[in-house]
């Protein structure tokens, strides 16, 4: 149970250390390009939820987040017992979710930094940071978990 724990805590030191590195490191709107021209470092700020969303909303983001972490911890030790893909995508989540939650109640906004562009489509991927890589990848494990559960649920039944 602690390696699971121990996975949340290095989502959330990396998230802050890459986060920190940008504060200290590069001007508000400078991007340092990294793959061009599919990635590079680009240094913004987010006062809203994902993409912008509800800017300036500090107080429900804080709610919200508390709720969600006391959900997460509240699954993890009464349902997840014995299922480690289930354990693994819920402490992935809490990472991305800690992560985020320092950023808005320490500085009142969220520190983005990776800017992704998908030339042959012509878009330019909303900006993001190790938080949300966690949060999206923590909604992928999950989502695999239900399927893959599901599946086992259907061969004890036949």
């Amino acid at each position: 149970m602690f390696i699971y724990y121990g996975i949340a805590a290095l989502i959330i030191i990396l998230d802050q250390w890459t986060k920190w590195l940008v504060i200290k490191n590069m001007e508000l709107g400078e991007r340092i390009p990294v793959l061009e021209p599919y990635l590079g470092w680009l240094s913004h700020r987010n006062r809203g939820a994902a993409w912008g969303m509800l800017e300036g909303q500090m107080w429900l983001f804080g709610i919200i987040t508390v709720g969600v972490i006391i959900a997460i911890l509240y699954y993890f030790h009464k349902h997840a017992k014995g299922q480690p893909l289930l354990q693994l995508g819920l402490m992935v989540l809490l990472g991305g979710a800690v992560g985020n939650f320092i950023d808005r109640m320490l500085r009142g906004e969220v520190v983005d930094f990776v800017d992704v562009l998908i030339p042959v489509i012509n878009y330019d991927f909303p900006i993001f940071n190790v938080a949300d890589a966690a949060l999206t990848i923590g909604v992928v494990i999950m989502i695999i978990f239900v399927f893959y559960d599901e599946k086992q649920q259907k061969k004890k039944v036949s």
